[in-house]
């Protein structure tokens, strides 16, 4: 029997591909985010290669205990393997069971829908993502506060237990003034995928992602989500150096890296 994480409230990175390229080659793994958090397991965006590395995680993650999958947006980096997850968490669909959270371009008839037809009444309940949302599962509860500025309608995270913002979850966007405002996690996580600003594309970079850290004044910051140029300039130096810049913890994850909170 597979286990779960042994932390009480942590996070396993099962992969921290940002760019098309890096996922294709694989150069980071692209399987999401595992959260354990009051006792409930959250896939967060299970990309291509989520379930091999969950089962291959040490140790061993296993989707058939998840609680809960939630989708930040419907690119395929972020939903490759939503749908054998949800299999799994359903167990071949003969347990009705677990949350499934997203936006509605992802998961509504009609609207190009990513998680195959057969599947869609297999898990136990079905929310899509409004801004400004707010979401339970079990004694978590999360929010949907504001819709970011993305390709597809996409939405970043704040996590909370005990009436206490442990998380915030910055997913792919493209800046805007203020956006540091909506996220109070003690520990926020930015997708960065960009190494220099690029206006033209819809996705944050080291430098927005040091102003957002610099305004937002988490306890602890984590990047992720890197795109071919931030894995080339070694992630981990990049953040050494916002640490010490900024005076603020920042930590460059890894592939299988956990985190406790």
């Amino acid at each position: 029997m597979a286990d779960i994480i042994q932390a009480e409230n942590s996070i396993k990175f099962l992969g921290t591909a940002g760019a098309r390229f890096v996922m294709i080659k694989q150069l980071r793994s692209s399987g999401g985010t595992w959260l354990c958090l009051a006792g409930k397991n959250i896939l967060l965006d299970p990309g291509p290669g989520s379930l091999v590395r969950a089962t291959s995680s040490k140790p061993k993650l296993d989707p058939t205990k998840l609680d809960a999958i939630i989708i930040t947006h419907k690119h395929l980096d972020h939903t490759g393997d939503l749908s054998v997850m949800i299999e799994a968490m359903t167990e071949g669909g003969f347990k009705k069971r677990g949350l499934l959270f997203g936006p509605g371009d992802a998961l509504e008839d009609g609207k190009d829908p990513i998680l195959l037809k057969y599947l869609r009444g297999f898990p136990e309940k079905t929310e899509i993502f409004k801004e400004g949302g707010e979401y339970r599962i079990g004694d978590v509860s999360f929010s949907t506060p504001v819709r970011h500025i993305h390709g597809v309608e996409t939405y970043g995270l704040n996590f909370r237990v005990g009436g206490n913002d442990i998380l915030s979850v910055i997913t792919d966007t493209k800046y805007f003034e203020g956006i540091e405002k909506y996220y109070p996690g003690k520990v926020l996580i930015i997708n960065v995928v960009r190494f220099e600003v690029d206006p033209s594309l819809d996705h944050l970079s080291i430098p927005e992602a040091k102003r957002i850290i610099e305004k937002a004044k988490p306890q602890k910051a984590v990047i992720t989500h890197f795109g071919m140029k931030v894995v080339q300039a070694k992630p981990w130096e990049v953040a050494e150096a916002m640490t010490k810049e900024l005076g603020i913890e920042v930590i460059a994850a890894r592939d299988g890296m956990e985190l406790s909170l």
